[in-house]
């Protein structure tokens, strides 16, 4: 740990590869607390298609922002940063450790950087596109991006990541400005150290993985949840995999077998996006995720 200073220790990498397992278990070591770092596991109805820590989980070790916000509030990584920092405050008065476990790479970003401030975007807006997007599709969102912000389209690096793209869209039609002339890349200061852990699997074995998860979550009633949340399709919170696949079986786009095969698909799409992100952060340490001693090269890197 850092003379005089806690200790955060982010635990993240890719869907499926077994962060939370992980975190819960360095949590019971060092008798702290686990805030999540994941962008949807902080709504409430949408327990299995988030892969939300299950009860017994939850009870082992106290969680932070897991199951605590109702799906039509839209909560930005602004909104996050703010929040996780104020967990930590708590977390820190207790203990010299905290572990924040997730997979929302900007979110991460945001507890361990900070974010330019930057103007608020219209929420008629934000709504309308999402709308638009969820009726559209991909390939009319990669084009009206290209068309109302082309410095963003073609320097970002987010033309497949829609949750990207529809910020940056939305933040250009409420403000006239591109959401990259906000982006200074200027880190904030944090009053705790850091140490980021990234788990890892051959890409196989992930993807098995993946697919055995998508499985059981719908043997668990992941169509009845989403039954449940049909007619709030429309929110950006929605607009998650594992929902809008199903949406799409409801609407008689999709049969159930190729909704279930276009959840596993966009599943392994994701987490290829997510590696994508955290490796390009040189400060993760990058450990098998199935070593019969991953909490010990763990404890090795906080030494």
């Amino acid at each position: 740990m850092p003379a005089g200073k806690p200790t955060l220790i982010v635990i993240a990498g890719p869907t499926a590869v077994g962060k939370t397992g992980a975190a819960i278990r360095l949590a019971q070591s060092l008798g702290t607390e686990i805030v999540s770092a994941d962008s949807r596991q902080c709504y409430t109805g949408m327990h299995i298609g988030t892969a939300q820590p299950s009860a017994a989980e939850l009870a082992l070790v106290p969680h932070h922002f897991v199951n605590c916000f109702p799906p039509e509030r839209s909560l930005s990584a602004a909104d996050y940063e703010k929040l996780a920092l104020s967990y930590l405050d708590t977390i820190f008065q207790k203990n010299d450790y905290a572990i924040a476990c997730g997979g929302t790479g900007l979110y991460i970003k945001a507890l361990c950087e900070g974010l330019d401030d930057m103007p608020p975007v219209a929420p008629d807006i934000e709504a309308q596109l999402n709308q638009n997007y969820a009726r559209e599709g991909m390939d009319w969102l990669q084009q009206k991006i290209a068309e109302a912000d082309p410095v963003f389209y073609a320097s970002s690096g987010e033309t497949a990541n829609p949750s990207r793209m529809l910020r940056a869209l939305a933040f250009r039609l409420s403000t006239g400005e591109s959401i990259t002339s906000y982006q200074t890349g200027i880190k904030k200061e944090r009053p705790f150290g850091i140490i980021k852990v990234g788990l890892e699997l051959p890409r196989a074995e992930l993807y098995d993985r993946i697919n055995t998860r998508v499985d059981q979550m719908i043997q668990e009633g992941l169509l009845q949840e989403a039954e449940q949340l049909f007619p709030l399709r429309h929110l950006k919170n929605l607009n998650t995999v594992g929902y809008s696949e199903l949406f799409d079986y409801f609407e008689g786009k999709l049969s159930l077998a190729q909704a279930i095969d276009k959840i596993k698909q966009h599943s392994r799409n994701y987490a290829k996006r997510q590696l994508t992100w955290f490796k390009k952060d040189k400060a993760f340490h990058w450990l098998p995720a199935n070593a019969p001693d991953l909490h010990q090269k763990i404890a090795d890197i906080m030494r």
